[in-house]
């Protein structure tokens, strides 16, 4: 399922697996308009279901005081992972997360599968059958991350 992104301010907005998957532009300004914007699309896809969401903020250059104010407001997520892929994407989610009263559990991910089986948590029912989960992402994931951690690193 896709919505539309044409004037949205987002760059795509789809459901695979259960999983609403926002992707915000590469080098952009995340603005409040934009933010409630995609903050409406999201309730709308979901259509009054909670689903985990993940949102790709990769090289965001910035997200805007009005953008962090939408993104505390009610809406039909049950758990949040925000994506990124530098220091610099942890420093702009740390910050946007500690000045934000988000109202989900919401963590900060380099690594797509890592944050996948965070939002996978949302699925299982919380009836009290156990005390801890562990999730065990594949070591594979980080072997091929090597090669271009690496190449980001000499490009630096």
């Amino acid at each position: 399922m896709n919505v539309e992104s044409a004037n949205t301010g987002y760059e795509s907005l789809t459901i695979e697996d259960g999983i609403v998957l926002l992707r915000w532009p590469r080098g952009g300004t995340i603005s409040g308009a934009a933010a409630r914007r995609a903050l409406d699309d999201v309730n709308t896809l979901c259509a009054g279901t909670y689903r985990p969401l993940l949102v790709d903020m990769a090289t965001t250059k910035s997200v805007a005081r009005e953008a962090r104010a939408a993104f505390s407001l009610p809406c039909t997520v049950s758990r949040l992972a925000l994506l990124g892929h530098s220091p610099v994407d942890r420093v702009i989610a740390n910050f946007t997360l500690g000045v934000s009263a988000v109202l989900m559990p919401t963590r900060f991910f380099t690594k797509r599968d890592e944050a996948m089986a965070f939002l996978s948590l949302a699925a299982l029912p919380d009836d009290g059958a156990w005390d801890r989960i562990i999730v065990d992402t594949a070591p594979t994931g980080h072997a091929v991350d090597l090669p271009v951690a690496q190449r980001e690193r000499d490009e630096q």
